[in-house]
């Protein structure tokens, strides 16, 4: 017969939740080290510049343009003389006040259609490939581009018997195996970021699921990159991710309240400026040392899986064994 745990049980691995993720949190705010690496590496500087450039000065800069400078021009020259009615079916000018606004609202629409849209994509592409080439240049700058050894421990992850590092088969083998691994991680962080949008849209607890969701998926994304370079396979750093998930929400936390209080566009821009800096925090970061210090200090297996990608892992399942059946 199962037994409930104790209070004082329950309560050890809530403090134990929250260290680690007070943890996370302050490895997530260690931006020194983009100072650091940047120092070492002149192409690292050079994307985290234009990372800044495209997105703060080009694109933000144009959004600080439209909202104050040409939205007010528009409406100056095209004014809504009903404003002082109450009612425009009570404006003797109602007619030309709706070409007015017909008129502004177009404008507004073909600056965004013409200008903004398009930047967006275009900002979204090349923003993509820096942020690789950032996490990249980071990894050079630590030494570890050629001898590099997951640093995933076995201690980290409770029940695991094997090595964290990847042995990928040679040749076709090992290509088709890598393509595979990329088609399930698209599908699962696609999905999980479907699961974040409808988790916003629950009343009243809506918003801090939003809020947890979307610190795990930029914790993933950051790290993502240093696992990759690091050959760690894709089971290995799902389990570890989802064994330490309260480290990963804590890391989280700083890139989405950097976002979470903006409208969406001006959200993307500063994210767009931010997200290069934390892939860089996170490529230094020796979380596994931090989080198996933690375990030496309670001495206990830790916390327990929390299975944060089941929803997206079964989804990403089901559409890999139709497209496989459809292949066959």
């Amino acid at each position: 017969m199962a037994t409930m745990p104790s209070m004082d049980s329950l309560t050890g691995k809530v403090k134990q939740a929250l260290l680690l993720y007070f943890d996370g949190f302050r490895e997530a705010c260690c931006l020194h080290r983009v100072v650091i690496f940047c120092r070492k590496s002149r192409m690292l500087f050079i994307r985290t510049g234009q990372c800044f450039l495209l997105n703060g000065l080009i694109f933000l800069g144009s959004l600080f343009i439209l909202n104050s400078v040409v939205i007010p021009t528009i409406q100056w020259i095209l004014p809504d003389e009903c404003q002082n009615f109450g009612s425009k079916d009570l404006c003797p000018l109602g007619g030309i006040v709706k070409l007015y606004s017909f008129l502004s609202n177009g404008l507004i629409q073909l600056f965004y259609i013409f200008w903004f849209y398009p930047l967006y994509v275009f900002s979204f592409v090349l923003s993509s490939i820096w942020y690789n080439d950032i996490a990249k240049h980071a990894f050079v700058a630590m030494g570890k581009h050629h001898s590099a050894i997951a640093e995933l421990s076995i201690e980290t992850l409770p029940n695991s018997q094997d090595s964290l590092h990847v042995d990928k088969c040679p040749g076709l083998g090992g290509v088709i195996i890598g393509i595979g691994e990329q088609i399930y991680s698209v599908l699962l962080l696609s999905f999980f970021f479907l699961e974040v949008f409808a988790a916003g849209l629950i009343p009243y607890i809506g918003k801090v699921l939003n809020f947890l969701l979307l610190s795990w998926m930029y914790a993933y994304y950051c790290f993502e990159y240093k696992w990759n370079l690091a050959d760690v396979a894709l089971d290995k750093r799902l389990d570890f991710f989802e064994s330490n998930w309260a480290f990963f929400a804590g890391f989280g936390g700083p890139c989405v309240l950097a976002i979470f209080f903006f409208p969406p566009l001006v959200s993307y821009g500063v994210m767009a400026i931010l997200f290069p800096l934390f892939v860089v925090t996170a490529t230094g970061s020796e979380a596994e040392k931090v989080i198996n210090s933690k375990r030496t200090t309670w001495r206990c297996a830790g916390l327990g899986r929390l299975p944060i990608f089941y929803a997206a892992d079964t989804l990403s399942m089901r559409v890999l064994s139709l497209l496989d059946g459809k292949v066959l």
